[in-house]
């Protein structure tokens, strides 16, 4: 009823409180012209910049809003609820110890505040885990039981959060119009359960207008630009990111190098990755997928030596199952001269598209790197899968790379038996010359085969 709010603060006679409410209202219709026109009428008195602060608050100009606040709280020490707002704040800002700080002010006044301590458990969730930030909720949901009926939602909501989308579809959507970050943490399970395309769903049509929800819809385009292998849905990400990244409120933070990062990612200007990453890799030691990240983006570099470490800390079983884990990580193995890890991957996967794929690339990599052994053994199998005259030319050349490096002496003898072996299962006319070659010199040199 914003319209029929502005229609009856026209009528008013001019005061400073009608200004604050066109003030408010101005921002509601985002209109800019009439907001700068109240906002210039606004006076250096305690109401005028409190309202002020909420503004840049509700447009994320959270140190701005923090600056106003603290210059109040200095002449007015007893306005203690203005703690809660620099609180807010600063966990906005992601300075959860210091919001935690400036809460517990408050809190030793008002120790049943509903809004505190969601705030307190809120912040506890960001600096530990969700446990600990139920734990802190026990005390708000006894009262809220009875005394505060309008925190029930937020708790309820909350409480799916903290318990990593634990009951997220019996809870969420209901909330979906009430609590603005119900939609989001929706969109987020709905990620998390590889839905992607009902995240989409949930948010294409929402005009993101908080960092949040940019970096959101950022992701979501990306899941599903890379699921449809759409450029379109990419490019839509690759823009959120950098819209993002590059805002003067967010460029300093942690999310806005991430989404730097990910802009970067997007575009394959690798260098540009890692300088965000590494600014911000010593908050995300354990964090398996920034790990997955930081390991590509080392690899696409040519650093196989460092990515293999870091692919290696990631203890997550879906990511290690994921092709482009598997794929990358037997590159960084064959590049660092580790091809029987490499092997042994493809071992371990059970036959199919990805499986061939990890062959193929098993099989070229290592005939680059003058891995020959493994090579061969590669394009045997995958002549043996597919009639392809380019996989017989593969494993020929590997196994005479393989008879070369034993007459260099840098290949065990014994190996020959194997490639012969190898070369015996192809009926290719070819065949009998080069066995006859490699059994010659066998006999000369006493080489059982």
């Amino acid at each position: 009823m914003y319209m029929q709010a502005e229609q009856a603060a026209l009528k008013a006679p001019k005061s400073r409180l009608q200004n604050r409410l066109l003030f408010h209202l101005a921002h509601k219709f985002s209109d800019e012209k009439k907001l700068m026109s109240s906002h210039q009428n606004l006076q250096d008195i305690t109401e005028d910049q409190l309202s002020l602060a909420s503004i840049h608050y509700m447009r994320s100009h959270y140190q701005e809003a923090i600056d106003i606040y603290k210059r109040i709280l200095l002449d007015n020490r007893e306005y203690l609820a203005l703690n809660v707002y620099v609180a807010l704040c600063y966990y906005k800002l992601d300075y959860y110890d210091v919001s935690q700080e400036v809460l517990a002010v408050y809190l030793q006044q008002v120790p049943d505040s509903t809004i505190a301590l969601n705030l307190k458990a809120c912040n506890h969730f960001r600096l530990y885990n969700g446990k600990a930030a139920e734990a802190e909720l026990k005390n708000l949901t006894d009262s809220a039981s009875s005394s505060f009926e309008f925190g029930k939602e937020l708790i309820k909501h909350n409480l799916v959060v903290f318990r990593g989308g634990e009951g997220a579809l019996q809870v969420l959507p209901p909330l979906v119009d009430v609590i603005p970050e119900a939609r989001l943490n929706l969109v987020i399970y709905y990620l998390r359960q590889d839905d992607v395309q009902e995240a989409y769903n949930l948010i294409k049509d929402l005009e993101p207008t908080a960092p949040q929800e940019y970096i959101l819809k950022g992701v979501v385009n990306a899941a599903l630009g890379q699921e449809m292998g759409s450029k379109d849905h990419l490019k839509i990400a690759q823009q959120f990111f950098q819209l993002v990244g590059e805002s003067a409120s967010e460029c300093d933070t942690i999310p806005g190098r991430q989404c730097m990062s990910s802009c970067f990612f997007l575009l394959r200007q690798f260098g540009n990755v890692l300088i965000y990453l590494n600014s911000v890799k010593s908050y995300f030691y354990n964090d398996d997928t920034f790990n997955f990240n930081y390991a590509q983006a080392k690899a696409a570099m040519g650093n196989f030596s460092e990515a293999e470490e870091v692919f290696l800390l990631i203890q997550s079983e879906k990511i290690k199952n994921d092709f482009v884990y598997l794929s990358w990580l037997a590159r960084c193995y064959i590049m660092n001269k580790k091809p029987q890890l490499a092997w042994k991957l493809y071992l371990k996967m059970e036959t199919s598209g990805e499986s061939f794929n990890l062959l193929q690339l098993i099989a070229n990599d290592c005939y680059k790197m003058r891995q020959f052994y493994y090579s061969a053994k590669a394009f045997d199998v995958l002549e043996r899968l597919d009639s392809n005259p380019e996989y017989w030319e593969g494993k020929r050349g590997a196994c005479v790379g393989v008879f070369q490096m034993i007459l260099a002496g840098r290949e065990a003898k014994e190996t020959l038996r194997e490639v012969l072996h190898l070369l015996k299962s192809t009926g290719n006319s070819q065949v009998e010359y080069i066995v006859r070659i490699m059994k010659k010199w066998a006999k000369e040199n006493r080489v059982p085969v």
